[in-house]
């Protein structure tokens, strides 16, 4: 069958532009750079087969009721053959091999659990083979060949329960709308409205349906009340409705889906085709599913899930150790703005966080009740330009109000936030709805990650009135980000809440 020429144009285009100043990473397959992520995954790997051997040992010398863990460890080390550790990371080596060769350390959604599940005991029991194969070659009869089968079972084992745990987790995420992936879909023909069906149905995979694209005046013209637009705006529309990926689901032009896939990557937005409706697959191109239906990226960006995944462990960390720890400040905050006078202790507000996803942000209070209701009022006492709206001396800060706002006191409540996972300790301050509907469309891209309690606007130019600075610092920092850089902001954030610059 033949093969769409502009197919094959877009995904080498992509597979140049992805080469460029990555030289290292063109031979691709197995033996391509690791990622954050796979580092991480091959790294709780490896960890996995210490304690699987360990725990092997422990069942093999069966040490004494009455000896405890910690004497027994020495002597296990000590009975084993100098070498039993090489092995024992030779085992590890081949199991990551074959770990990243089954694509076991990419995203989720794209394989089942029985998939995963089926390649992890493979991978697992190919790596056994090969350490059985070494120990035959090496002559390394001493080493217990019951140790070793039960090394790999134990190994097998550990695996598949954290897979299946993480799976578990990662799909009560999804259900509960975080983290999902917005989808718009090109095309509302039987194929577009069956992937429709099909995403809705699988929820647990972390697709949302936002809308159809129309491809023709015809289909822009059915009346049909999930068409958002034609693919002339589509782009646009993606950007304002938080869109992460665009599925074509009919045959289209070649100059416009290769001009969508290159202003795509720009904007950061995957592309798929579903190849059932084309002529054949594009040149050497890899079939991903989504549940059972065969997509084909056209265009993928690089998502960091690695270090995402290590600013997540310090968030919760972090906000921990940090509720322990100002508990006995916030009981004292909490008593003084009881006496302050009448009103609740915390102030509750709805706050737009990642994609448009609305929560609680908690805070202590630090106006009067009515603070809300009197902002009307105090309109053209405003200092801040544009959406902003800040007053040096407001009237409606209270007394206790204003040593917490000084000190960013008031804050520490967002902690809670933070261990929710509907905020970050860095990142772009959450704004109010009021504000959100008067963004540009370039706006919304600060929106793109979790608000935070501090950010590169709050260390650089907290005191600046303008607008246009408040966006372009937030906008660089998510377009910039890298852990690193919250290490920094955090840092510096220290002095600056040291130095009562808050108002």
């Amino acid at each position: 069958m033949a093969t769409p020429d502009y197919l094959q144009q877009v995904i080498v285009s992509e597979r140049k532009y992805a080469g460029n100043g990555r030289r290292a990473s063109r031979a691709g397959g197995v033996f391509r750079r690791p990622s954050i992520t796979s580092t991480v995954w091959a790294s709780l790997d490896l960890v996995t087969v210490v304690i699987a051997a360990l725990v092997a040992l422990r069942f093999r010398v069966q040490p004494p009721a009455d000896v405890s863990t910690l004497r027994v460890l020495p002597h296990l080390i000590k009975s084993s053959p100098n070498l039993l550790p090489f092995y024992i990371g030779w085992y590890g080596v081949c199991l990551i091999f074959f770990t990243r060769s089954y694509n076991l350390y990419g995203t989720i959604q794209h394989h089942s659990a029985l998939h995963e599940q089926r390649m992890t005991i493979q991978a697992s029991l190919t790596s056994g083979l090969l350490l059985c194969g070494t120990l035959y070659l090496s002559s390394g009869e001493a080493i217990s060949r019951i140790v070793v089968a039960l090394m790999v079972l134990f190994t097998t084992v550990l695996l598949c329960l954290r897979r299946a745990l993480w799976r578990k987790m990662v799909y009560r995420r999804f259900r509960a709308g975080i983290e999902t992936r917005n989808v718009l879909i090109v095309g509302a023909g039987r194929v577009g409205h069956a992937l429709r069906n099909h995403i809705d149905t699988l929820q647990h995979l972390g697709f949302r349906f936002k809308g159809f694209v129309a491809l023709t005046e015809r289909e822009a013209e059915s009346g049909n009340a999930d068409m958002v637009g034609d693919v002339r705006n589509c782009l646009s529309l993606a950007r304002s409705l938080f869109v992460d990926e665009i599925f074509f689901s009919v045959p289209a032009e070649e100059k416009m889906v290769i001009s969508m896939v290159e202003e795509a990557r720009i904007a950061g937005i995957d592309v798929r085709v579903v190849p059932d409706m084309y002529d054949g697959l594009a040149w050497n191109a890899r079939v991903e599913y989504v549940g059972q239906f065969p997509t084909i990226p056209l265009h993928r960006r690089h998502f960091p899930m690695g270090g995402f995944l290590l600013k997540r462990v310090l968030d919760t960390t972090v906000s921990v150790v940090g509720l322990l720890v100002t508990s006995p400040i916030m009981l004292a905050i909490a008593l003084a703005i009881r006496l302050d006078g009448p009103g609740p202790i915390f102030y509750k507000a709805q706050r737009i966080g990642r994609k448009g996803r609305t929560f609680s942000c908690y805070k202590f209070r630090t106006m009067v009740q009515n603070a809300d209701k009197l902002k009307a009022d105090l309109e053209h006492m405003n200092e801040r330009d544009s959406v902003l709206f800040k007053i040096k001396k407001d009237p409606r800060i209270t007394r206790v109000g204003k040593v917490l706002r000084k000190y960013s006191l008031d804050e520490l409540p967002q902690f809670y936030n933070v261990l929710k996972g509907d905020m970050s300790l860095v990142g772009p301050r959450p704004p109010m709805a009021a504000e959100v509907e008067q963004y540009d469309l370039s706006h919304l891209r600060r929106l793109d990650v979790l608000p935070g309690i501090t950010g590169l606007w709050q260390v650089e130019a907290r005191q600046d009135p303008s607008f246009d600075s408040y966006i372009s610092l937030d906008t660089a920092y998510v377009e910039n980000w890298n852990l690193m850089m919250d290490l920094r902001i955090l840092a510096r954030t220290v002095g600056v809440v040291l130095s009562g610059t808050g108002s």
